[in-house]
């Protein structure tokens, strides 16, 4: 592994106009962290990509290279691109356990973070860096939310999160796992207790519905469920799964690995949803699929799809009189999802859309004073380095808002 990403760094042209870094949607020094890693000096390397990105380790495995630093490489044009993913991985792993973040003195101003996945990892590390006394709050047992209950381990090893846990509480953050805001618990209750600012980051758990007959039928399930504990399901020999973007493939794939023979995806248009990469490896791993169908009708016995022929709007559209029954022993439906409305619902003030989505200023400011958002219940599912790169703004603003209150003596 060492020699082959020494390798790939010495492919970098270090260029003036890095693409690559454009490409990424955090905007990862690359460059200057394969200089830095060239030049013997790995923990350098990795102090840069932890200040601008706390995931780092996270985005180095489970980010769309293909579609951003390395798609953008400039390599890439006449042959293969610079594996920067590979390096990035190699650094932030070794570095990750050396890792000394700075941290300000405590300032004694509490904040309260809803929700540990992306977003809320992020928002926590940069707010306790700055001095803030902060409580993480998580719903379910262990903290990663979709980190750890929706991404499969053989592309996401939770050790990683258990290391990310650890240096969470290194700095100061103390944690409430099995606290679901909106239950016993809700948002006045926080302001109540002397929270001076919340952050609402709890995904999108709620899966979307196709809305057919023989949707609650004992042999559906749907995939945001089932990636949480793929082991309570008994699925049998034949799956079918409904929706092809990388959610579906990674569901695919685990399905494959927990014992079932023959697993196909359907996509209602001529091609997936999900990258070019993520269907190779489901493909390899012995996942079929098949095209140009929409689901008409769940039964017990399979499903009935009907064909899709693309018309002048571009979109695809239900041939009629082409039912036919796909049989099947399980179904597993992978449309997306929206977020869960517990806590706007318990709360007096937050505004959501018509999807259910948290609406925010371009600074995270919701409709409430001092509650703030980012990440997949505002933009919807969305790439993690995406809820990174924008919590990193709403981290700072919610610094500024509570800044504010010092200056005006309100905390």
């Amino acid at each position: 592994m060492g020699l082959h990403v020494i390798n790939e760094a010495k492919r970098c042209l270090n260029c003036k106009k890095p693409m690559c870094r454009e490409g990424c949607p955090i905007h990862t020094p690359i460059p200057q962290m394969i200089a830095a890693f060239l030049n013997g000096n790995l923990d350098e390397a990795g102090e840069m990509l932890f200040e601008n990105n706390p995931l780092s380790l996270v985005c180095s495995l489970i980010c769309n290279h293909e579609n951003q630093c390395e798609g953008h490489c400039v390599l890439g044009k006449k042959g293969a691109p610079v594996q920067i993913s590979s390096i990035e991985h190699y650094i932030s792993d070794t570095y990750f356990d050396k890792l000394n973040l700075p941290v300000a003195p405590k300032n004694g101003i509490k904040a309260g973070i809803i929700g540990s996945g992306p977003a809320g990892i992020t928002i926590a590390i940069l707010l306790a860096q700055k001095g803030y006394d902060i409580t993480l709050f998580e719903s379910r047992d262990q903290i990663g939310g979709v980190l750890r209950y929706g991404i499969p381990e053989f592309r996401l090893p939770k050790t990683i999160l258990d290391r990310y846990k650890k240096e969470l509480l290194s700095l100061g953050i103390k944690i409430r796992p099995n606290t679901a805001i909106g239950a016993s618990i809700g948002v006045d209750d926080m302001f109540r207790d002397g929270y001076k600012a919340l952050f609402i980051g709890t995904g999108v758990w709620k899966p979307n519905s196709l809305g057919i007959k023989g949707e609650t039928l004992g042999n559906v399930h749907y995939g945001i469920h089932y990636l949480v504990n793929p082991d309570a399901y008994n699925l049998g020999d034949n799956v079918t799964v409904i929706g092809a973007g990388n959610a579906a493939m990674d569901v695919a794939r685990t399905v494959l690995r927990h014992g079932s023979r023959n697993v196909t995806v359907f996509s209602r248009s001529d091609k997936v949803a999900a990258s070019s990469r993520e269907m190779q490896y489901a493909k390899f791993d012995g996942v079929d699929f098949e095209y140009c169908k929409a689901p008409v009708e769940i039964t017990d016995e399979g499903v009935i799809f009907c064909d899709t022929a693309q018309g002048e709007d571009g979109h695809f559209h239900e041939v009629e009189g082409s039912e036919q029954l796909y049989p099947s022993d399980s179904v597993i439906i992978c449309i997306s999802q929206g977020p869960r409305n517990r806590i706007v619902s318990t709360t007096h003030g937050i505004e959501v859309s018509q999807r259910g989505l948290v609406i925010t200023d371009e600074h995270g400011n919701t409709t409430r004073e001092g509650v703030f958002a980012s990440g997949d219940v505002v933009k919807g599912a969305k790439t993690v380095v995406e809820a990174v790169a924008y919590s990193k703004q709403v981290a700072d603003a919610m610094d500024e808002y509570m800044q504010g209150l010092v200056r005006e003596g309100k905390a």
